[in-house]
């Protein structure tokens, strides 16, 4: 007798929740609220069904070369050192979410490690860790799994 109730009862609270909008009551967490937006200068975004590193990673051999290059006169300074780890796999593009920057602005990061140094596109992010994309990482020759220390520069 009381599944004939419960039941009842059950479908009838559910029913009751489907004009609710679920992100008010469980909003995004915070580095996931303010997704960037594709940008045509980008390589495009990743296929939905991708699944390995080499599908996710969509930035072309040019894409490489021109953030694998540093200007010569490129003397900006050090803005500090960040651990880093990666970010969204499926976000396109040579990129630093950290929060040694307050907005968006172009500049480069180097690896303690490897030595390498990329030009990325650096966002704000609230926190201590900073999150890179998958082409930097794969750039840097870091593994994709682990934490790095990267020095940040500004331009």
């Amino acid at each position: 007798m009381k599944h004939v109730i419960l039941m009842p009862a059950i479908f009838l609270t559910l029913a009751g929740c489907s004009g609710l909008d679920m992100n008010n009551i469980m909003p995004r967490p915070p580095h996931l609220q303010n997704q960037p937006t594709y940008n045509a200068d980008l390589p495009p975004p990743p296929p939905e069904d991708a699944i390995t590193v080499d599908e996710l990673d969509t930035a072309t051999d040019e894409d490489r070369m021109a953030a694998a290059t540093t200007a010569p006169n490129a003397a900006a300074g050090s803005l500090g050192v960040t651990v880093a780890s990666l970010g969204d796999p499926t976000a396109p593009g040579f990129w630093v979410e950290t929060s040694l920057v307050s907005s968006e602005t172009q500049g480069r990061v180097q690896s303690k490690t490897t030595g390498r140094t990329v030009k990325v596109t650096l966002r704000p992010a609230s926190g201590g860790g900073s999150r890179v994309s998958l082409s930097t990482l794969q750039l840097l020759d870091l593994d994709i799994s682990g934490l790095h220390e990267l020095v940040v520069f500004g331009s």
